[in-house]
């Protein structure tokens, strides 16, 4: 089983939500912390919370769509720590529009976020976990990676994407003793919904009923850190609906598409 203590974890999306949750229980196990997000304050804030010495927590501001800093970012974490052990690709933003009224330009962004941003950070990173044959990666897919819903058409298609790209590195990266945890959360009691994109790319400003009712972010966490300390290869989170409906969707798809074009989001 996995210890965390001195292993360098580069979170992304660290600043709020399951990120900072993360940033938080890795603290508490010893681990050693890269905190990447758009907003240096909130950065800041969370490696005070974390206690940790300074020394062990590198503040890295980045915007993950600029895919060109992937590289020189993932250099200077080396840089800073001498490797990375364990990256964490939380970053990402959810959706509230139907597909008939959405520009494209917001699919083509929710897909610069949720998928290809990590998939340039696995490239940055890869190349050095290969070299010393270990390394981790914990990607942050959803409930949404296994079920289409309504008005969460584009968040859906990248989280599908990230469940076929990582589902790939894991076989590719076994014989190099690279291994990777997807998580899939239902629904978790965080700012997501607030921070959606609605139809013309704007926030929809609005917390979900049920997300406001879901999960703590903190037991998330925990949760995951379980999963990547045992090596589990993908989990579910959240409430009986939610990780019902995988389960319907591979045993019973029919019955569960019958349910998802009747629950009209509130």
């Amino acid at each position: 089983m996995t210890n965390f203590k001195d292993k360098v974890v580069w979170i992304t999306g660290a600043s709020s939500g399951i990120g900072e949750a993360l940033a938080m229980a890795f603290a508490k196990e010893g681990a050693k912390l890269v905190l990447t997000a758009r907003r240096r304050g909130e950065l800041e804030r969370v490696k005070r919370e974390t206690t940790l010495p300074d020394m062990d927590v590198l503040i890295l501001p980045l915007d993950v769509t600029q895919f060109d800093q992937a590289k020189p970012a993932t250099e200077r974490v080396i840089a800073h720590f001498g490797h990375i052990d364990i990256m964490v690709h939380n970053a990402g933003v959810s959706q509230r529009s139907y597909i008939n009224d959405t520009d494209l330009e917001v699919y083509q962004n929710l897909m610069n976020v949720d998928f290809f941003s990590t998939v340039a950070l696995t490239k940055a990173v890869l190349p050095h976990m290969i070299a010393r044959q270990s390394g981790h990666f914990i990607v942050m897919s959803s409930v949404a990676g296994k079920v289409g819903t309504i008005m969460r058409s584009g968040y859906n298609a990248a989280k599908h994407a990230l469940q076929g790209f990582y589902d790939s590195l894991r076989a590719e990266g076994y014989p190099h003793n690279i291994k990777v945890t997807t998580i899939c959360p239902g629904y978790i009691r965080t700012n997501i919904s607030l921070n959606a994109l609605n139809a013309s790319g704007d926030k929809f400003g609005k917390m979900d009923s049920n997300q406001a009712k879901g999960i703590p972010a903190d037991v998330c966490a925990v949760k995951i850190l379980d999963a990547v300390r045992r090596d589990k290869k993908e989990i579910y989170i959240g409430g009986f609906k939610e990780v019902a409906a995988i389960y319907l969707k591979r045993f019973f798809p029919n019955l569960l598409f019958d349910q998802v074009r009747k629950n009209i989001p509130e």
